[in-house]
C-alpha cells in the first residue's frame, strides 16, 4: 500500500494506511500497517494504541474491523492486551521484529522510488499572531492559535507529578539535545502518528521554530553551505533574514497548486531546502509522492539538506494526510515541529528530528545560544504526552477548528462566490484567490478602511510575481465573527471596483 497514496485514511492517534480499491479486507490492511510500524520501530514495545472505538472512528470503519485487527496481532506476538481494554504494542517483540530501532537501523534511507512509495511559518513574525490588532472589527491575522482552550487542568497535572517525581539529576545542566523523556516521548508521538524514523539521540529540543531554524542555518553555514531555498510564497521571514546574517544567498523555488516545484529545484544550486510538504504555507497545497521522492533524490545527488516545516499537521479535517517525508530519507531531512499551533506558542517548546551526521553541531550550537531549554517545561510536556493529554487535546480542538473553517467556507460562497478558496482541508487558515483584475492591495486597504484586518500573499512572494490572494486565518474567530468580518469584506471589495 502506498503511504502516500490518496485512498488513506488517518486515525488521528496513528498513522495506518487503508487502500479501498486494493481488493485487499480492511481489517488486514490495518493489521498490515500496525505490523509494518512496529517492525520499522516507529511503534516502540510499551506504546498504547488508540481504542478500537477511537480508531474506527478515525479511520471510518465498523469498530469490528479494528478489533479484529488488533486481535490478530495479539495472537502474533505484536500486541498485547491490557486490564480495562488498553492495548499495547508487547513488550516482547516476535523474532521478525527483534533488534528493530535502534538509531543505526531507523536511520537507513529508502533505497528507491519503491522504497519512497512504501514508506514560514504559518505563525507571523509580526503584530498578527500577538491578538486582534487595534481599532480593528474582525481580524483574519493568521498564525494564530485559540489559546483560551489550552489545557491548564491537564498541563497542571503534569506539572505536579514532574515536581514530586522528576530525579534531581534533571534539573541540572544537561546535554544540547534536551532532556531523555522528552526526546522519547516525541519519537513516540511523532513515529506514531507523522510516520518519522526518529530515535531520542537524532531529537534537539528548542525554543520553537524560530530559534530551531535559526541553529541549523548556523550549522550548515559553518559546513560551507552556501545557498538557502525557500517556497515562494513562503512566510519563513526567520529563514530569510538568518541567512542573510549568516552570509547565505536565499532564493525562490515556485510554488504550484501542489506544493513546491520540483523542476526548479536544479536550477536553484541551493545546498538546503525549507519546505512546507503536507500543507504549504500560505496555498495549502500537499505535495505528491512523486514530487516528494523527487526532492529526496535532489537532495543525494547534491548532498543537500530538507528541512521539513510541519507547523500544522495536526489539525486535518477532510483530507487524506500522508506521513513526514522525514520518514523516507531521515539522512537528508531534518523534521521540525512546535508546540505553537497545537497548544500554545507561548510555551516556547519545538524540536527537530536531525539527520545523525548533523545532531552534534546542533546540540552544540544550542548549548552555546542559551545553555538549554526549560526542564521543567520538558518534562511536563514529556508527561502531557506520555499520558495521552496531547492527543486528547487534539481530538478536542479538531472539531472546534473545523466548524470555524466552516463558517469561513459558508461565508465566502453567501457574500463572495468568485473567490477560489485553497487550502481548506487542512490547518487555522485558508487562502481564497482573487478574481484577475482586482487589485489585492487595494482590497487590503479597503478591507483596513471597514475595520477588518487580512493580509495579502504578495507581501509573501521571493520573487514579488503571481496572483493576488487573501490570507484568512481563522482560529480564534467565533463562527458569527468570521461572518461578519467576510461581509465585511464584500463591502470592501465593491468599494474597489465601484473606484
Amino acid at each position: 500500500m502506498d503511504r502516500l497514496g490518496t485512498n488513506s485514511r488517518l486515525a488521528e492517534d496513528v498513522l495506518i494506511e487503508l487502500d479501498r480499491d486494493a481488493g485487499v479486507s480492511l481489517h488486514r490492511q490495518i493489521e498490515a500497517s500496525i505490523r509494518a510500524s512496529i517492525r520499522a520501530g516507529r511503534l516502540r514495545a510499551g506504546a498504547s494504541l488508540p481504542p478500537s472505538r477511537t480508531l474506527a472512528a478515525g479511520l471510518g470503519v465498523s469498530r469490528g474491523v479494528v478489533v479484529e485487527a488488533y486481535q490478530q496481532l495479539v495472537a502474533e506476538g505484536y500486541l498485547a492486551s491490557r486490564s480495562g481494554g488498553y492495548t499495547q504494542v508487547a513488550a516482547s517483540m516476535p523474532p521478525a521484529a527483534a533488534g528493530i530501532g535502534s538509531a543505526a537501523s531507523m536511520a537507513q534511507p529508502a533505497a528507491n522510488s519503491a522504497d519512497l512509495r512504501a514508506g514560514s511559518r504559518a505563525g507571523s513574525r509580526a503584530g498578527s499572531r500577538a491578538g486582534l490588532r487595534a481599532g480593528l472589527r474582525v481580524d483574519f491575522g493568521y498564525g494564530r492559535t485559540d489559546v483560551s482552550q489550552f489545557p491548564r487542568a491537564a498541563w497542571l497535572r503534569s506539572v505536579r507529578t514532574v515536581l514530586t517525581t522528576a530525579p534531581n539529576d534533571r534539573f541540572a545542566y544537561l546535554d544540547g539535545r534536551g532532556v531523555l523523556e522528552l526526546r522519547q516521548a516525541l519519537c513516540d508521538y511523532l513515529n506514531r502518528v507523522r510516520g518519522t524514523l526518529a530515535v531520542p539521540g537524532d531529537v534537539v529540543v528548542c525554543n520553537g521554530y524560530g530559534q530551531g531554524i535559526s541553529l541549523l542555518i548556523q550549522v550548515l553555514a559553518r559546513r560551507g553551505a552556501r545557498r538557502i531555498a525557500l517556497e515562494d510564497p513562503s512566510s519563513d521571514d526567520d529563514a530569510r533574514v538568518l541567512a542573510g546574517a549568516a552570509g547565505l544567498e536565499v532564493v525562490g523555488i515556485p510554488v504550484g497548486p501542489d506544493g513546491v516545484q520540483v523542476d526548479a529545484l536544479d536550477a536553484a544550486d541551493a545546498d538546503a531546502l525549507v519546505l512546507t510538504p503536507s500543507h504549504q504555507w500560505p496555498t495549502g497545497g500537499v505535495l505528491s509522492a512523486a514530487a516528494r521522492a523527487e526532492v529526496i533524490r535532489w537532495a543525494r545527488r547534491r548532498g543537500a539538506i530538507v528541512i521539513e516545516d510541519d507547523y500544522d499537521a495536526e489539525y486535518r479535517y477532510d483530507r487524506s494526510p500522508v506521513g513526514a517525508m522525514q520518514g523516507l530519507a531521515p539522512d537528508h531531512v531534518v523534521y521540525c515541529g512546535t508546540a505553537s499551533k497545537t497548544l500554545a506558542p507561548g510555551l516556547r517548546l519545538g524540536w527537530m528530528v536531525v539527520p545523525p551526521q548533523l545532531v552534534a553541531d546542533v546540540a552544540a550550537a544550542k548549548l552555546l545560544a542559551d545553555r538549554g531549554s526549560s526542564v521543567i517545561d520538558q518534562l511536563t510536556f514529556a508527561d502531557f504526552l506520555g499520558r495521552g493529554e496531547f492527543d486528547r487535546h487534539l481530538r478536542r480542538m479538531r472539531p472546534v477548528y473545523r466548524r470555524r473553517r466552516d463558517a469561513l467556507l459558508d461565508a465566502l460562497r453567501t457574500h463572495l462566490p468568485e473567490l477560489r478558496p485553497a487550502g481548506i482541508a487542512a490547518g487555522q487558515h485558508v487562502v481564497a484567490w482573487l478574481p484577475p483584475g482586482l487589485d489585492e492591495a487595494a482590497v487590503v486597504a479597503a478591507a483596513a478602511r471597514h475595520g477588518l484586518g487580512i493580509q495579502g500573499v504578495g507581501p509573501f512572494r521571493i520573487a514579488g510575481a503571481g496572483p493576488g490572494g487573501l490570507i484568512f486565518g481563522y482560529a480564534i474567530l467565533s463562527e458569527s465573527a468570521i461572518a461578519e468580518g467576510v461581509a465585511l469584506l464584500a463591502t470592501a471589495i465593491r468599494e474597489v471596483r465601484g473606484s
